[in-house]
C-alpha cells in the first residue's frame, strides 16, 4: 500500500481522520490528563514503526507536548524516522518505570506521525525543546489511545478512546 492509500485509509475510515492531542484533551480531559502525566513521568518510551519488509521495529523515544500537539524528534535519517516517513501508521507504548507494578497504568497510543516541515512549528519545538540539529520531527494524529489498569486484584480494566467515539471501559477477569 502506498502513502496516498495509507492516507486515504486513515482519513475515510469511519468518515473520521486523526486527532490531535488539544482535540483529544478537550474531548476526554480526564483520560488525557492521566496519559499525559504518564509519558511525563519518564523520559525514554518504547515506539514501534513498520520496517520496509512490514516487519515491527521497535525503538527507544523521547516524546514532547508542545503547543497542543504530541511531538516526537529524531536524529536525521534514523531508521525509525525513515519508516515513519514510508508508513505513518505507529504506536507509542510508554515507560511503565522501575519494578513491576503499573503505577498509573500501561499507557500507549496509535496513530499517524505526519512529518512536519513548517518553519513556525519547527521553530516553536525548537524553543521548547532545543534539540541538536538536524533533527526530524513529526507530530501524532491520533487513531486510539488505550490505558490499561488493575482494579481490586481482580479485574484488568482497559479504558480506550478513538476519535469521534466516547471512552469504553471494559473489564476482564
Amino acid at each position: 500500500m502506498d502513502n496516498g492509500s495509507l492516507d486515504k485509509a486513515y482519513t475515510t475510515r469511519d468518515s473520521r481522520t486523526g486527532t490531535v492531542w488539544a482535540q483529544f484533551a478537550a474531548a476526554e480531559p480526564a483520560l488525557a490528563r492521566t496519559v499525559r502525566e504518564r509519558f511525563e513521568a519518564f523520559t525514554h518510551h518504547t515506539l514501534a514503526t513498520l520496517r520496509t519488509d512490514g516487519a515491527p521495529r521497535t525503538s527507544g523515544i523521547e516524546v514532547r507536548f508542545v503547543h497542543g500537539e504530541l511531538c516526537f524528534g529524531m536524529m536525521p535519517d534514523s531508521l525509525k524516522a525513515l519508516d515513519l516517513r514510508r508508513d505513518p501508521r505507529f504506536a507509542l507504548q510508554a515507560n511503565q518505570g522501575p519494578g513491576t507494578g503499573m503505577g498509573g497504568g500501561d499507557v500507549r497510543i496509535g496513530g499517524r506521525a505526519v512529518e512536519v516541515t513548517d518553519p513556525e512549528r519547527r521553530s516553536a519545538y525548537v524553543e521548547e525543546v532545543e534539540p541538536p540539529e538536524p533533527f526530524h520531527l513529526f507530530r501524532a494524529e491520533l487513531r486510539e489511545v488505550v490505558r490499561t489498569t488493575v482494579e481490586d486484584e481482580k479485574y484488568l480494566v482497559l479504558e480506550i478512546w478513538k476519535p469521534g467515539e466516547p471512552v469504553r471501559t471494559l473489564r476482564r477477569t
